[in-house]
């Protein structure tokens, strides 16, 4: 038994639809899994739907996008009541920013001398909602770099020649936004931010968890961000942020050993705070 509670699916930037993740997890017996799509919420139904039925619980979930400065910050919202209309206009308006935002990034491409269309990167997120991964597949596709993780690392990142800033959220109204919509906020993979003081920032907003398990987490830093929940009476959660076998990092559902007890911890809460 193991869960992973942090997986993207097609209807943001990741490579296997709802249905797709729910299967594979199924597979290599999983015992629940969070759908924790960027800035979107439209595959949490088709993933329930595919999981009637069957022993895998699913956890409806978000991840949202933020910055501190010129850091990334991304807050899980799980059990959010995920039709919400103050959640869904705050979605979709970021959702219009990331189209905006890649048309952007795609005419810095051109000037560049890179040939790529949107209608070509639009083409990569389908129905999703589109992101940088988009872009940088659109990239490999005409031929300018050999991987994603090439085309980030020499044209998207920040401070790369074809980057472009997102639409401005601050991590603090993503955990109040999240609060409102029921759910119960998560500061995502901290490790990545490194800045462990937005923790106790965020704390009086409302931030309920911390993603202690990630696969970019080090054993270290397990342990560090383990404690530091304990400490603050925060609930313990983890992922892999798998986007499927066809992201910039292709990572396996169910990669990394997250314990049973994070999806527990997860579900107590929202048995008392009335979601379940």
């Amino acid at each position: 038994m193991a869960v992973d509670l942090h997986i993207h699916s097609t209807v943001s930037d990741g490579t296997l639809t709802p249905q797709q993740i729910v299967q594979e997890a199924l597979q290599i017996g999983l015992y629940a899994i969070a759908l924790a799509d960027h800035d979107a919420v439209d595959g949490i139904e088709p993933a329930l739907q595919a999981a009637r039925g069957t022993n895998l619980l699913v956890l409806p979930a978000v991840e949202i996008s933020t910055e501190v400065g010129n850091t990334e910050v991304h807050i899980l919202g799980y059990y959010i009541d995920y039709h919400d209309d103050t959640l869904l206009d705050l979605l979709r308006r970021i959702r219009e920013d990331r189209q905006q935002r890649a048309q952007k990034m795609v005419n810095k491409l051109n000037r560049l001398g890179v040939k790529v269309s949107y209608e070509a990167v639009a083409a990569r997120a389908g129905t999703g909602s589109v992101g940088r991964p988009h872009v940088a597949a659109a990239i490999v596709e005409a031929g300018y770099a050999g991987s994603q993780e090439e085309a980030f690392a020499r044209y998207l990142r920040r401070g790369r020649p074809a980057y472009v800033p997102r639409y401005k959220l601050t991590p603090r109204q993503a955990v109040q936004q999240v609060r409102a919509a029921g759910g119960l906020p998560v500061l995502a993979h901290p490790g990545l931010v490194h800045q462990d003081s937005i923790i106790d920032r965020l704390v009086p907003d409302g931030l309920g968890g911390i993603e202690v398990y990630h696969v970019n987490h080090s054993a270290s830093e397990v342990s560090k961000y383990r404690d530091m929940a304990v400490q603050r009476g925060l609930i313990i959660t983890g992922g892999t942020d798998s986007h499927g076998p066809g992201g910039p990092n292709p990572v396996p559902i169910g990669a990394i050993e997250i314990p049973d007890e994070c999806a527990d911890a997860i579900l107590h809460w929202a048995r008392a705070h009335g979601r379940l």
